[in-house]
């Protein structure tokens, strides 16, 4: 194993604060345009080149552990590993990437062609993929897609699973007869867009109750589900309480909520084949189960992300 440079992480001593620090800044930057990079910016003005990865991660708690997985996978082989975490959101790091001054990224693919193209509406992993690379900076490239995913869904809560006898199996139109006596919670925008309201009665047939407006997946629509203030919310897929709760994720078979698979996207110039071929071994084990578990060990259990992926890469033969 080569030794690896870490700069200073946050995220790494009082987990149950930097968790409160971390959602709230992710918030206040999602819609954010720093170009720059500076400020809080972790960056150095140092580019990735020869045999030096450098790893970086977004500004969340998921990101950072993934970049942790890559990293350390990139390490197995030999490869110098520098990681840069926690330095922003996308409008920073996709910036970061075209410059060379960070390799690696995990990125996921449906919000990222969401970025490039606004309009786009592919209809599978490969449609997605497809459609970013033809949006992609040219110096950038996106590796496989693993099957892991963490994206917008229709979560009911444990006590109107039962009621309806609703399992992990069932799919959102199993909602079609019941939904008029449920109510759902949301974001204030999940009301009006077609990944929303909107879709769910064109595509699944299906007319709420009533709807309340909440946050986007975050401890507002978390307690009222939990509470029953709502039956059904829209829940991020990796969502720790999703476990904790017994809430239960409904399967989206007509794909209303697009593809969102934790893909690496790449430097091209910085990451040689044994380097691509490590990453990509990376997605061949990753699933959205596997990445469910590790965020709660990093996010409940407050264990360190990178103990958490080192763990998880010696389980998956990849170490």
């Amino acid at each position: 194993m080569t030794s690896t440079k870490r700069i200073s992480r946050p995220i790494r001593r009082n987990r149950g604060a930097a968790a409160v620090a971390l959602a709230a800044a992710t918030a206040l930057l999602a819609g954010c345009n720093s170009s720059d990079g500076k400020g809080s910016d972790p960056l150095s003005d140092n580019k990735a080149g020869g045999d030096s990865v450098v790893v970086g991660s977004n500004n969340f708690a998921e990101s950072i552990l993934l970049a942790d997985i890559y990293g350390e996978a990139l390490k197995a082989k030999g490869i110098k590993v520098t990681y840069k975490p926690n330095i922003g959101s996308r409008e920073t790091t996709y910036g970061l990437l075209k410059n060379g001054s960070i390799s690696v990224l995990p990125e996921y693919n449906g919000a990222l062609l969401a970025y490039l193209d606004q309009k786009a509406a592919p209809k599978t992993v490969e449609e997605t993929t497809s459609a970013i690379g033809a949006k992609l900076d040219s110096k950038l490239t996106l590796l496989k897609p693993s099957s892991a995913q963490n994206k917008d869904s229709v979560t009911v809560n444990a006590a109107t699973a039962k009621k309806y006898h609703l399992t992990e199996k069932s799919t959102i139109a199993d909602l079609k007869d019941v939904a008029k006596d449920l109510t759902i919670g949301a974001s204030p925008e999940f009301q009006t867009r077609r990944q929303g309201l909107a879709g769910l009665k064109d595509v699944y047939g299906l007319e709420f109750k009533s709807f309340k407006a909440l946050d986007a997946g975050g401890p507002l629509t978390q307690t009222a589900l939990t509470k029953d203030a709502v039956q059904v919310a829209d829940i991020f897929t990796t969502d720790t309480t999703i476990a904790k709760e017994k809430f239960v994720v409904l399967q989206d078979p007509k794909n209303l909520f697009g593809f969102e698979n934790v893909q690496p996207l790449a430097y091209k110039s910085a990451l040689n084949q044994k380097g691509v071929a490590a990453l990509d071994a990376v997605s061949a084990k990753l699933d959205t189960a596997a990445l469910l578990d590790l965020d709660i060990q990093v996010q409940s259990q407050n264990k360190d992300p990178l103990d958490v992926a080192k763990a998880w890469l010696k389980s998956a033969g990849l170490d």
